[in-house]
């Protein structure tokens, strides 16, 4: 069938069904409808998603606050908050320093590092559970920069393990940061 004929043929039927939809929209005797409510299967995992165009901070149960201090040498070393830790690789820092983390209970987990300002020779290791998440699994989890009112501003370079449920990134200083998508 040539495109003429065809186009020919299809155009009083597109007329028809655009003529029965409208008149189906503008029916008098159907009645002014509620909003759907979400579903509870995938809302667990996605009520909450909190962020804009950049993305989005996941929203999890909250785990119980951990603060935790170290003192951390040229040597390097860990600071371990609840499921969360950060690895100072040695040569990361030139003199001794105590670092201070916190991990508050909040439906965002999301971490604190002091003291403020301090900057890393070379980058240290954070990683973050997300295993309290709910995460769908199409989702690919991210360690968001964020503010200290958990307005996200980058990521930062990450890799998600999806069997251990957690995600690492790249930290070159101390401020907040948060599991997002």
């Amino acid at each position: 069938m040539d495109l003429r004929r065809w186009t020919r043929l299809a155009r009083p039927i597109v007329g028809a069904v655009v003529l029965l939809v409208a008149a189906a929209s503008c029916a008098r005797d159907a009645a002014p409808t509620a909003p759907t409510p979400p579903s509870t299967d995938l809302s667990s995992s996605l009520q909450g998603l909190h962020g804009g165009l950049l993305g989005s901070l996941l929203t999890c149960r909250p785990l119980p606050a951990a603060v935790d201090s170290a003192l951390i040498g040229p040597a390097g070393g860990t600071l371990v908050l609840g499921p969360h830790r950060l690895v100072v690789p040695p040569g990361a820092l030139r003199e001794p320093v105590e670092i201070r983390g916190v991990a508050p209970s909040d439906t965002v987990n999301s971490v604190e590092f002091s003291p403020e300002g301090l900057r890393f020779a070379r980058p240290a290791a954070l990683t973050m559970s997300y295993a309290n998440c709910g995460l769908v699994t199409w989702l690919l989890p991210r360690i968001a920069y964020t503010t200290d009112g958990l307005q996200l501003l980058y990521y930062i370079p990450s890799l998600a393990d999806l069997f251990r449920h957690d995600v690492t990134g790249q930290v070159w200083h101390f401020s907040r940061y948060a599991i997002a998508w």
